[in-house]
């Protein structure tokens, strides 16, 4: 049994990033528009008219305050974790070394998938203000190529194209595409600020009635279903292998992105839910819909064309942090070593990232979006809980580790981050349990099959006793 709970040595960890074959080409201004970049989008421009129209109505402002509360208190211990421990396993590489293998197995597990269907989601906004774009310009693709089996259609095609687009940039290596990145989280802000700008003018209070059409069990449901339009952080601290003097920069891009993109959230909720009723909302492209609907037909073309474009930094960060989750977990014995190869001119591990890009687009092309982000939430909820776990424990076991930020409060503010996920969790929906205990289980038998086996650890716990023996 303590083979199932053994630890990575924290020193260890670290001198292998002192020694990676990984460029360090980002600094604390890339790492915070990539944080911007993974954040705002998801749930600005992709959920908040669905949630809006399904759970919560015009309190769908309280549903993502909610979560912004749940997910700040996470973000702090996060951001200990990256300014103590900066690797490029995130979540997955803090619990292996805080509560031991078998959980981090199942924790990356859960990352991998969890990235992977959050591509999936956006993907199926992108297309949907895509489509709304090219309805503007008088082009009607055929309905069997833009909607998936269960609208009628054959496949969404125009998700599956663009999340191969942004794998194939991202094989090309981090230090060229970061540059692209930037631009486009430029202009994914530039279209809010014209969206809060038009939409001002147009908001009748009257559409703010009735304010929790759906109650309280209504807000926490959607609380649950926005929760990873604050995911971003998370897909950030997987690039720590790749930052610039990480202990410094990544709590700054972590802390600075969380609070500016609570506030825009906060802003666009009101504008949108003001502006159009929130019966009315249950469309993937909200914000250019609502536009729409009071005749701002140019105002909704632009933010279509400029979502078209920002969204696309959304798949590039969780694209870019499931194949980081695959890497890191292949490196230490727990998933083939196929997986950490790395391409010697660009150094991307081409593998991982494209079995990422192609299962994403498998998906995004098949599965609706509520029920992909619904799962895409229960993995990143159960993960979050855990890491803010782990903080107490690592406080005990490594209390003299070198932290460039410390969580304050503790124990006390990472077990106020455990409930309020575990209360998020329990506000979803039996279907998406089931298919969050399948994927579990899932992973449980992986690692019973192959990982346990073949782990780092397992190798230096059977070489250890052979070296002791030679030495004597």
């Amino acid at each position: 049994m303590n083979s199932f709970f053994r630890k990575k040595d924290v020193n260890s960890i670290l001198d292998s990033n002192r020694n990676n074959s990984v460029e360090r080409s980002l600094g604390a201004f890339d790492v915070t528009l990539m944080s911007i970049g993974a954040t705002i989008g998801t749930g600005v421009m992709v959920l908040t008219g669905v949630v809006a129209a399904r759970d919560a109505g015009p309190a769908v402002v309280l549903s993502f305050i909610g979560s912004a509360i749940a997910c700040i208190l996470v973000a702090l211990c996060y951001t200990e974790f990256a300014s103590s421990i900066p690797t490029s396993g995130s979540a997955y590489t803090y619990i292996y070394a805080s509560l031991g293998e078998f959980v981090a197995h199942l924790v990356g597990w859960s990352l991998f998938m969890g990235y992977t269907v959050c591509t999936a989601t956006v993907a199926g906004g992108w297309s949907a203000y895509f489509n709304s774009l090219l309805k503007e310009c008088g082009i009607n693709l055929p309905s069997m190529l833009v909607n998936i089996p269960s609208q009628g259609g054959l496949l969404n095609a125009p998700a599956v194209i663009v999340v191969l687009v942004i794998t194939l940039l991202l094989s090309r290596g981090t230090k060229e595409s970061k540059k692209i990145n930037n631009l486009m989280v430029f202009v994914k802000l530039g279209v809010i600020v014209l969206f809060v700008v038009i939409g001002a003018f147009f908001i009748k209070p009257v559409n703010w009635q009735p304010f929790m059409p759906f109650g309280f069990k209504g807000v926490f449901a959607g609380a649950a279903s926005v929760f990873l339009a604050y995911a971003g952080f998370d897909a950030v601290s997987t690039s720590a292998e790749e930052v610039k003097n990480p202990q410094k920069n990544l709590p700054i891009g972590i802390i600075a992105s969380m609070i500016g993109c609570t506030i825009i959230y906060i802003i666009v909720c009101l504008v949108l839910t003001g502006v159009t009723h929130y019966t009315n909302l249950n469309v993937g492209d909200a914000m250019a819909y609502a536009l729409s609907s009071v005749g701002q037909g140019w105002a909704a073309s632009v933010l279509s064309i400029g979502a078209v474009i920002g969204i696309l930094a959304v798949i590039f960060a969780y694209v870019y942090g499931a194949s980081r989750i695959l890497f890191s977990m292949s490196r230490d014995g727990l998933l083939p070593k196929t997986y950490s190869d790395v391409n010697k001119k660009t150094n991307v591990p081409m593998l991982s990232t494209w079995l990422v890009g192609c299962l994403s687009a498998l998906l995004a092309g098949v599965v609706d979006l509520k029920q992909l982000a619904d799962f895409a939430n229960m993995t990143f909820l159960a993960t979050f809980s855990l890491v803010s776990l782990s903080i107490i424990v690592l406080r005990k076991t490594h209390p003299t580790l070198e932290r460039g930020f410390k969580v304050p409060f503790v124990p006390v503010l990472p077990l106020m981050a455990v409930v309020c996920c575990l209360f998020l969790m329990f506000s979803l929906s039996k279907t998406t349990w089931l298919y969050f205990g399948v994927w579990t289980v899932l992973g449980v038998t992986v690692y019973f099959v192959y990982s346990h086996k073949h782990s780092s650890l397992q190798s230096e716990d059977i070489s250890k006793p052979i070296l002791e023996k030679q030495g004597a």
